[in-house]
């Protein structure tokens, strides 16, 4: 009899383990819906966010992108507050994975060949200008300042440890934070006036072709070889992928290059357009890369994804 009453027991205990556990599962399914992205404020990024939100609302998920400073968004990964980041920018943002790097997954590579470090316009380039060490030389021209991007940015730590260094005789030059935009601006303005300027420059963006700009050697030490060049990654919050692994796969899917998104920065800073409506606009000139990014891939009530996501840009 007590044999029986402790199979029975176990029985019941199995069952409602079973039952606890498809919860879970069915949780897990609606926690996937809701997907937040964070979004440093750069055109590069908000190309490529505009893309997965673009995928993934039209894939039944409700996508939302979140304009979080760099260390704000690592922070984010780390308490679960966001899913996705699509600008893991390596090297120089090893200091955040060294410290993050046990809170966060990391996906992979979605971009090869990108580049990162100081440049000036051509003819800054063309007047000697060419290398780190010859700033100091120019510093009167140069108003002793260089132009940075959004405060709290990795890169503008990076500069600014380079000043406080002392190194290439810069410790009495200054750093400009600003955003995105701001600085494009004003790089544009020193250009019409012939004025010297030396600011961030990277690519991919439309800079590299919509202005003539060089950028500088000798900061190896501070952005890596090669104009410091880089990868950029896709992080998500630990454990994601096995929780959402339709998304997972999308994410691990979806890599991008140079010339798409300079075409989708392009529309955003040249034509006005929201990164979504500049995603969808590319999408549609270029379904062809949906086959190896949706391949695997359903959308969120278990259809195959492909037909689904070139009928919704065949009806744009």
């Amino acid at each position: 009899m007590n044999a029986m009453k402790k199979t029975l027991n176990l029985t019941l205990a199995l069952g409602l383990a079973g039952t606890l556990n498809a919860g879970a599962a069915l949780a897990n399914d609606h926690s996937c819906k809701q997907v937040t992205l964070s979004g440093p404020g750069w055109t590069d990024i908000a190309a490529t966010n505009g893309v997965t939100e673009v995928l993934l609302d039209t894939l039944g998920y409700d996508a939302k992108v979140e304009t979080l400073a760099v260390p704000i968004g690592f922070e984010g990964l780390k308490s679960g507050e966001v899913d996705l980041f699509l600008g893991n920018w390596m090297p120089a943002q090893q200091k955040f994975i060294d410290k993050y790097g046990d809170s966060l997954d990391i996906v992979g590579t979605n971009l090869t060949g990108a580049k990162f470090t100081l440049a000036v316009p051509q003819y800054v380039h063309d007047a000697g200008i060419t290398d780190f060490a010859d700033l100091q030389t120019q510093a009167d021209k140069f108003r002793n300042r260089i132009y940075g991007i959004e405060a709290g940015a990795p890169a503008n730590q990076l500069l600014q440890k380079m000043i406080d260094s002392g190194d290439f005789n810069l410790s009495d030059w200054q750093l400009v934070e600003s955003g995105e935009q701001g600085v494009m601006s004003q790089v544009r303005r020193a250009i019409r006036r012939d004025q010297f300027i030396v600011f961030l420059g990277w690519e991919p963006h439309p800079m590299n072709s919509t202005m003539e700009i060089a950028y500088l050697t000798g900061g190896d030490d501070y952005f890596g070889p090669d104009f410091g060049g880089a990868t950029v990654r896709t992080l998500t919050r630990k454990g994601y992928s096995e929780a959402c692994p339709n998304v997972g796969q999308l994410l691990q899917n979806m890599t991008f290059t140079l010339d798409m998104e300079n075409q989708i920065m392009g529309y955003i800073l040249d034509d006005g357009m929201k990164p979504a409506a500049a995603a969808q606009r590319w999408l549609a000139a270029n379904p062809a890369v949906l086959d190896t990014w949706l391949d695997g891939i359903t959308t969120l009530d278990g259809k195959p994804a492909t037909p689904v996501v070139k009928s919704a840009l065949d009806s744009l």
